[in-house]
């Protein structure tokens, strides 16, 4: 299985909801970096896995309509736990669809798989896969 990752950040706020979320109860603010590895067994026509500009655009995409906000306040989002795990969750659907209406071009429809990967800091880390 070949892989190309493209990488992005945001900033979001937003709070948790459960015991289990400690001080994080409360609104705070985190900074993800973000990570995307399109998945493919076989090379296009091109001898590539994906335009990789055009997979960074796409993320960027994604990323920007979410990057500067209270996740708290966004009606798509509202009355769930905006968890790292959820959030890649989002991204990776949100790009997903991208991909299916042609935003990656032709080449990108023999894509296989899909992993989006939220770094909340330099050791901890949650990811999302998913066929395409």
């Amino acid at each position: 299985m070949y892989s190309v990752t493209v990488r992005d950040h945001m900033m979001i706020a937003h709070s948790l909801r459960g015991e289990v979320f400690g001080p994080a109860q409360r609104l705070h603010g985190a900074t993800y970096v973000i990570d995307a590895t399109f998945r493919r067994a076989e090379l296009d026509a091109d001898g590539i896995v994906v335009d990789i500009g055009r997979a960074a655009a796409e993320l960027h995409a994604v990323v920007v309509g979410l990057t500067y906000r209270n996740l708290d306040e966004d009606p798509e989002l509202a009355g769930r736990n905006t968890s790292t795990e959820m959030l890649a969750r989002v991204i990776a659907d949100r790009l997903a669809g991208r991909v299916h209406d042609g935003g990656l071009g032709d080449g990108a429809r023999g894509l296989d798989g899909l992993v989006v990967t939220l770094h909340e800091s330099h050791v901890a880390w949650a990811s999302y896969e998913r066929p395409l």
